[in-house]
């Protein structure tokens, strides 16, 4: 059965009107076949309605309207003999028939043209995809009561014999190691992602957060009612021509498969970045290969020189079993002049001239991008009584990381995480040429384990995730800018572990509860005996939408 192609919205109105209409007047033995029918008729005008079709009230205006037609007509044509009025049997197939066919080419000319939607808008608007989280948390500190005091770690980043440190990075004088401290504290975020065309689509993402911590979109609460920052968090371009590649530029999200170990969840790339993902015949093995290129500061002569980070990861996507999938990729990321070099006396000469020089103090690892652990020295000029803090380390470090993906118990799953890193450019005697520093402890290596039950991604209520870690990550394993920022409170010369529990209690709304343990693994000063540890318990409050 075919329907002739007039437009449908004005087309239904009559076959409305006629299937209402002949369920009025009927013999006994009709009526059953006739209020089937009439039925059918209003059922398929309630779908419209939930479709979105008709409104409720056009939809009653119309079925009352037919009505008082056929009410019309059958006073009209009533025969003065009580002859009675067969209407033909349709069969119910048919009736389904006609009842999928309408709502069918209903629908198809509803989306085309458009005349259906109460409130129409511009096309180009339908490809565009909102996104956003806020999350609400409770935050206690608890500091081990053998800490040092920070006038200490001050006392010692001052020293000047033996030229070395990380408590220049670790607390500034007034900064608290001993006192436990509670607040709370606010996460919001806000993010587009625009389809252009087949091969190019655009994102933005806004959050809350400072413009001096780069690995944190966290607002603490307590500002005096003022208003809160939200910053431009990405925004980038992303082309892909190919199934098999993909180039993202901009500021754009991680890149990598990593875990928080080296890049913190809440960092974002500043550069380019592109994907290989060839194509097999076995679709359960998917290899991938990222290349990145990051600009951590503009070149700037002669005041600075750039600094950069590169980086290349190869691995790959296998679905083992049916039931069993494997995720692993090894990086090599290179970062270019980051490490500090000693100030010449020249440039010192200059900068204290009437000259001036512009290009003293260019090696510093400043206060703004560091957080903790690292091992720091002095790059001022020995004469100087400033202290320009530089890293002591050039920094090349290859991590090793994998995820195996257990869904035997579906929906329940079991993920076990491995993550090692290791810098390969940590060179001892390459340190001491280059800064002088005989540098006896640091450690140039980190690694983390971590065992997830429960479901992926918690989407509906009652769902659930509860998880342990534990992690350890040397001295100089990797920057200390860029890790997780909860941690110990940030940085790396951290071990220690974290529990966590996650359940849903509403769609898209889950409760978070997170213990973190953390120590020192070597001093954070020239004191041997100074050691940092701090327990962190997080309550959250997460919705997403």
């Amino acid at each position: 059965m075919k329907f002739t192609q007039k437009p449908l919205h004005k087309a239904m109105v009559g076959v409305f009107v006629g299937l209402l209409a002949a369920g009025q007047p009927a013999l006994a033995n009709d009526r059953e076949s006739l209020e089937t029918l009439r039925e059918t008729t209003l059922n398929l005008i309630d779908a419209l309605v939930e479709q979105g079709i008709f409104s409720r009230e056009k939809a009653d205006a119309m079925v009352k309207a037919a009505q008082a037609k056929a009410a019309k007509t059958a006073t009209r044509e009533k025969p003065k003999g009580s002859t009675p009025v067969r209407v033909q049997y349709l069969p119910e197939t048919v009736k389904n028939e006609i009842r999928d066919q309408l709502r069918q080419e209903v629908l198809a000319q509803a989306k085309n043209e458009r005349w259906a939607e109460p409130n129409a808008v511009p096309s180009w608007l339908d490809r565009i995809k909102w996104e956003g989280d806020i999350r609400v948390r409770y935050q206690m500190e608890d500091f081990a009561k053998s800490n040092a005091n920070p006038d200490d770690y001050y006392i010692q980043s001052e020293s000047t014999s033996p030229e070395k440190t990380r408590a220049a990075g670790f607390i500034p004088v007034s900064a608290n190691s001993l006192h436990d401290r509670e607040r709370f504290r606010l996460r919001a975020r806000l993010g587009m992602l625009a389809k252009v065309s087949d091969d190019w689509s655009a994102g933005i993402r806004l959050a809350t957060g400072t413009m001096s911590d780069r690995v944190s979109t966290n607002q603490t609460m307590g500002q005096d009612f003022n208003k809160y920052q939200f910053l431009l968090d990405r925004a980038y371009v992303k082309y892909d021509p190919a199934e098999w590649l993909s180039v993202t530029g901009g500021r754009i999200p991680n890149p990598w498969m990593s875990t928080d170990l080296v890049w913190s969840e809440n960092l974002n790339f500043e550069g380019f970045a592109a994907t290989l993902k060839p194509s097999f015949a076995n679709g359960d093995f998917r290899p991938f290969l990222t290349v990145g290129a990051f600009p951590l500061r503009e070149d700037g002569p002669p005041a600075k020189s750039s600094r950069w980070l590169r980086g290349a990861q190869l691995g790959a996507k296998w679905q083992l079993v049916p039931n069993t999938r494997l995720n692993f990729g090894v990086a090599l990321y290179d970062y270019d002049n980051l490490e500090g070099r000693p100030e010449t006396l020249a440039n010192y000469t200059l900068y204290n001239s009437i000259l001036g020089s512009a290009t003293y103090g260019q090696y510093e690892y400043g206060s703004g991008l560091r957080q903790k652990g690292n091992t720091l020295f002095n790059t001022a000029y020995q004469t100087d009584t400033n202290r320009i803090w530089g890293l002591a380390s050039r920094f090349r470090p290859v991590s090793l990381t994998a995820s195996l993906d257990l869904a035997h118990f579906d929906p329940v799953h079991v993920v076990l995480t491995a993550d090692y890193v290791k810098n390969t450019a940590f060179d001892r005697s390459e340190i001491q040429r280059r800064t002088g520093l005989n540098l006896t402890d640091g450690k140039d290596y980190g690694y983390l384990f971590k065992l997830a039950v429960g479901m992926p991604r918690l989407e509906k209520r009652h769902d659930w995730q509860t998880s342990f870690t534990y992690r350890y990550l040397g001295s100089d394993a990797t920057v200390d800018a860029f890790t997780d920022s909860d941690f110990g409170l940030g940085g790396t010369n951290l071990k220690g572990y974290l529990l966590g529990v996650n359940y849903g209690v509403d769609q898209n709304a889950w409760l978070s509860l997170r213990w973190m343990s953390a120590q020192s693994i070597e001093s954070f000063s020239l004191n041997p005996n100074h050691r940092f540890a701090v327990d962190l318990l997080q309550a959250d409050v997460n919705v997403r939408f």
